[in-house]
C-alpha cells in the first residue's frame, strides 16, 4: 500500500515583544492614541503600537505604525474601540430551523439545529460560540440518503451556490462580508461518493485556532498519510509501527522569515519552534532529508537538499546546531519580504532533485515548511511559484505527492491570501491561524497523541510534583518482578518492558527450580494480572563458571527476558524503554536510516570519560532515580581493579572479574554515586539523550550492599556496581533472537 506523507507549509506572523508606556526613542506623540475599552503597548524601539482588549473582546486596529515622527492614518469610517466577538453567521443552515435566530451570535451563545421533515441530521445539533470566533462541534446538515454525494452543508458565514450532488455537480462557495474564506472555494461530487477538497471556514480578522485544535487536525492528517503496520492480530495497540512505505522517502523544506517585522529575541525562539518540529518528526521511523532556508529580502540556505544528501547532512543534531548557531545579525538586509524567491530556491532545489534521480524524485514526499506573514511586500505574489512546485511534483509522480499545510500566527495574517498556498482535501484541515509563536510550539509539542504514539520508544513525560500517577508516566517503562520461593519468601528485581511482549532484566533473579507461575510482574499501570510464558537466560550464564579463578559468583552475561502469555495493551503509562542498535532507536537519536549503526549509537550514547546514566531504585516503598556515572578510559581501570574487594573475591586478575561486557560505576571520583540495593537488580541503567530513554545496561552486581544503612547510600571510594552492557555482541545476538522474532510478538529491527 503506497504510503503518503505530508507537504506543510507554516506561514507566520511575528511581532517585535511589547512594553507598557512608550520608550525614549519613541518619535511619535503619545496622546490621541486611546482605544476605547482597552490598553495600548508601543514596541521597544517605539515603531508600533499594539491595541490590547479585555477578554471576549477585539481591537478594531491591531496596530499602528510610527513614520517620519507620525501614527499611521486610522482606516476611513472606522473607530478605535475594543468591540465584542463574534462567530460566523449560522442562518443560511438550509432544509432546517436554527434557535435562536438572531442577527448577532457573541461568545458562549448556543444555538440547536432541528432538520424539516424528509430529511437525516448530521453534524452537531448544538453548538457554542467560542472566545476564538469559532463555533464548537462541526457544520449541521440536513440532507437526503438519495444523492450520490451527501449534501455539503453550509458552514456558519457561507452562502453557497449550487444544490445537484449527483458526480460532476459542483458547489461554490463565498464567505460573508469581510470574512476570508479557508478551505475550497470551488467543490465537485466525486465517483466516490465524497466532495473534492476540503470544507470551507470563514474567519474574521480575530478568528484564531487553539493550539489543541490545531495539533489534533494536524496529528490526524499526519497519520492517516503513515502506514500503520500492525504487527501483532488482535489489536492496533498491542506494538504499532508507523512507518513509510518500502521506498518512499521524504524531503523537508524549512524556510524561516527573518524580515525587519522579526525581532532578535523572536528570531532565536522560531529557530527553538523549527528545533521542536524536526525532533517531533525524527520520533516517527522515516528518516527525512532536509534543507533549511532563512529569506528576507534575498534567500540564504542553511544546507540545501543536495547537501544533505551528499553527506553533510548525516548528522542531524549538527544540522540543529548550525541552525542554533545562525546569528541574527549574520543576516543582511532584511526590509522586504520576498517569498516569492524563497519558493524559487525550493523550486530549483527540487528540479536539481528531479534531474539527480527522476525514479527516486517519484518516489519521494515533498514537504515544505515555511514560516512568515504572508504578506510579501516584494517579489510578487508567491502563487505562481507554488504553482509551479505543484506542477512539478504532479507531472513527475505516480501519484499527488505533495501537500501543503498553512500556519499563520499574529494579528495582521492575510489569511484568504495564504488560503491558495494550501493543499485541499477531504475531510482534512490544512491552514491554521494561531495567535502567537508560543501556541506554534505547544502545537508542535502536542503534535505526536500519546495515545495513538505509545508504541515510539524511549517517550516519557515530565512532571513538576511528585505523585505516583505522574511518576508513573516518567518511567512507562519500568517493571517490578517478584519470584515467590518455596519458602514463601519472595524475591524482588526490576526490570525493563521492551516490547508488548517481553522483560528484560538480569538472569540471576531466577533460580534453576523458578518457575513462569512464580513470577509476579508489577507494572503500575492498568496491565494487572500479567503472566510470563518463558524465563529465557542468556546460555552462557553460569553463576560457578569461575570457581577455579577464585571468583564464588561470576555474573558475566547476567541478562534473561521474560516471555509473557500475551501482549500487554501500551498506554501513556506503559511505552517501551529504547535498546540500542536497533532502527526503533534512530529516532530516538535523530539519526537516518543510512547513518544509524551500532557504532554510531554507542558513539552517541557512550562517549567521554564518564557517561550520565541512571536507573530506578525502589525507596522507602517509593520508586526514585538514582544517578551514577558510567565509568570509561583510564576511569574504568580504577573502577574494575576494585572488583577484587568483593567480600570472598581471592582472583588475581580483575579482568577476570570483570570483562569488556560489563559496564562499571560507583566511587567518587569524579562525583560521588548512588549504589544500588539488591532489590535494584535486573532495572535498566539508561541515558537520556535528546529527551528519549535509551537502556544501556542492566543493574547487575555491586562490590559491597550499602543498603542497609541507607536505603539511598552514596557510594564510598571503592564501593562500585556493575551493570551488563547492552553494546557487548554477544548480549546483542541473545535479544536479537527473541526480540526480532516475529513470532514472538512485536518484533524489533536490529542492525
Amino acid at each position: 500500500m503506497e504510503c503518503a506523507l505530508w507537504l506543510a507549509i507554516f506561514m507566520l506572523t511575528i511581532l517585535s515583544p511589547l512594553i507598557i508606556g512608550a520608550p525614549p526613542s519613541i518619535s511619535c506623540p503619545v496622546k490621541d492614541i486611546r482605544i476605547k475599552g482597552g490598553s495600548f503597548s508601543i514596541s521597544k524601539d517605539g515603531s508600533s503600537i499594539i491595541f490590547n482588549c479585555p477578554e471576549n473582546y477585539y481591537p478594531t486596529i491591531r496596530t499602528r505604525r510610527c513614520t517620519k515622527g507620525r501614527w499611521s492614518e486610522l482606516p476611513k469610517g472606522k473607530r478605535l474601540e475594543c468591540k465584542k466577538i463574534t462567530c460566523p453567521d449560522p442562518r443560511a443552515f438550509l432544509n432546517g430551523d436554527v434557535h435562536p435566530y438572531s442577527p448577532r451570535y457573541y461568545v458562549n451563545d448556543t444555538t440547536r439545529y432541528f432538520c424539516q421533515s424528509g430529511y437525516d441530521f448530521r453534524g452537531s445539533e448544538s453548538r457554542v460560540c467560542q472566545a476564538n470566533g469559532k463555533w464548537s462541534g462541526s457544520t449541521p446538515i440536513c440532507g437526503r440518503n438519495s444523492d450520490y454525494c451527501p449534501d455539503p452543508g453550509v458552514p456558519a458565514g457561507t452562502t453557497r451556490t449550487g444544490n445537484m450532488f449527483h458526480i460532476g455537480d459542483k458547489v461554490t462557495y463565498r464567505c460573508d462580508n469581510k470574512l476570508s474564506l479557508i478551505g475550497s472555494k470551488e467543490r465537485t461530487c466525486q465517483d466516490n461518493g465524497q466532495w473534492s477538497g476540503t470544507e470551507p471556514q470563514c474567519y474574521a480578522d480575530f478568528t484564531y485556532d487553539t493550539p489543541e485544535e490545531a495539533s489534533d487536525a494536524f496529528s490526524s492528517s499526519l497519520v492517516s498519510n503513515l502506514q500503520l503496520t500492525q504487527l501483532h492480530e488482535e489489536t492496533d495497540q498491542y506494538g504499532k509501527k508507523i512507518q513509510v512505505h518500502k521506498g518512499g522517502k521524504l524531503d523537508i523544506y524549512i524556510a524561516l522569515d527573518v524580515s525587519d517585522s522579526i525581532d532578535e529575541e523572536d528570531f532565536e525562539r522560531a529557530k527553538d519552534v523549527i528545533k521542536t518540529l524536526i525532533e517531533k518528526i525524527s520520533y516517527y521511523e522515516v528518516s527525512p532529508n532536509y534543507e533549511i532556508l532563512l529569506f528576507a529580502t534575498d534567500t540564504d540556505r542553511i544546507i540545501s537538499m543536495r547537501e544533505f544528501k551528499n553527506g553533510q547532512g548525516k548528522d542531524l543534531l549538527k544540522i540543529i546546531q548550525k541552525l542554533q548557531d545562525y546569528a541574527y545579525d549574520k543576516k543582511g538586509q532584511r526590509s522586504g519580504t520576498n517569498i516569492a524567491q524563497a519558493y524559487n530556491k525550493i523550486y530549483e532545489s527540487m528540479t536539481i532533485e528531479l534531474m539527480t534521480n527522476k525514479e527516486d524524485f517519484k518516489a519521494t514526499q515533498h514537504i515544505v515548511i515555511m514560516f512568515t506573514d504572508g504578506q510579501a511586500n516584494m517579489g510578487g505574489s508567491p502563487k505562481p511559484l507554488v504553482d509551479k512546485i505543484k506542477s512539478l511534483v504532479r507531472q513527475n509522480s505516480v501519484e499527488e505527492k505533495l501537500e501543503l499545510y498553512v500556519f499563520g500566527l499574529g494579528n495582521d495574517v492575510h489569511a484568504e491570501d495564504i488560503n491558495d498556498l494550501k493543499t485541499d482535501r477531504a475531510n482534512e484541515k490544512f491552514f491554521f491561524k494561531l495567535k502567537s509563536l508560543d501556541d506554534l510550539k505547544e502545537t508542535f509539542d502536542n503534535m505526536i497523541d500519546e495515545g495513538n504514539s505509545v508504541e515510539l520508544c524511549g517517550l516519557y513525560k515530565d512532571y513538576d510534583d511528585e505523585s505516583e500517577s505522574h511518576k508513573r508516566r516518567q518511567y512507562p517503562w519500568l517493571a517490578k518482578i517478584s519470584v515467590t520461593r518455596s519458602t514463601g519468601k519472595n524475591s524482588k528485581c526490576m526490570g525493563s518492558f521492551v516490547t508488548s511482549s517481553f522483560i528484560l532484566t538480569a538472569a540471576h533473579c531466577f533460580k534453576v527450580d523458578d518457575t513462569p507461575a512464580t513470577i509476579t510482574i508489577d507494572l503500575e499501570s492498568e496491565n494487572q494480572g500479567i503472566k510470563v510464558k518463558y524465563i529465557h537466560s542468556h546460555p552462557d550464564y553460569n553463576i560457578k563458571a569461575k570457581l577455579n579463578l577464585g571468583i564464588p559468583e561470576y555474573y558475566e552475561f547476567d541478562v534473561a527476558l521474560l516471555q509473557l502469555e500475551k501482549p500487554v495493551k501500551m498506554s501513556v503509562s506503559l511505552r517501551p524503554i529504547c535498546i540500542p542498535c536497533t532502527k526503533e532507536t534512530n529516532g530516538a537519536l535523530r539519526l537516518s536510516d543510512r547513518e544509524g549503526t551500532c557504532k554510531k549509537h554507542k558513539e552517541l550514547l557512550m562517549t567521554g570519560e564518564t557517561v550520565k546514566a541512571a536507573f530506578m531504585s525502589e525507596v522507602r516503598t517509593k520508586t526514585e532515580q538514582k544517578d551514577i556515572t558510567i565509568k570509561q578510559g583510564k576511569l574504568r581501570q580504577a573502577c574494575v581493579e576494585d572488583a577484587k574487594k568483593a567480600a570472598g573475591m581471592t582472583a588475581e586478575k580483575a579482568t577476570d572479574i570483570v570483562t569488556d561486557n560489563f559496564l562499571c560505576s560507583g566511587g567518587i571520583d569524579p562525583t560521588t554515586d548512588e549504589i544500588a540495593c539488591k532489590g535494584d537488580s535486573g532495572g535498566a541503567t539508561f541515558v537520556v539523550p535528546g529527551g528519549r530513554v535509551v537502556q544501556v545496561g542492566i543493574v547487575s552486581w555491586g562490590v559491597k550492599d550499602l543498603c542497609k544503612r541507607s536505603p539511598k547510600p552514596r557510594s564510598e571510594s571503592y564501593t562500585r556496581d556493575y551493570h551488563t552492557n547492552l553494546f557487548s555482541a554477544k548480549i546483542l545476538s541473545f535479544l536479537k533472537k527473541y526480540l526480532a522474532d516475529e513470532k514472538l510478538g512485536t518484533p524489533l529491527t536490529f542492525m
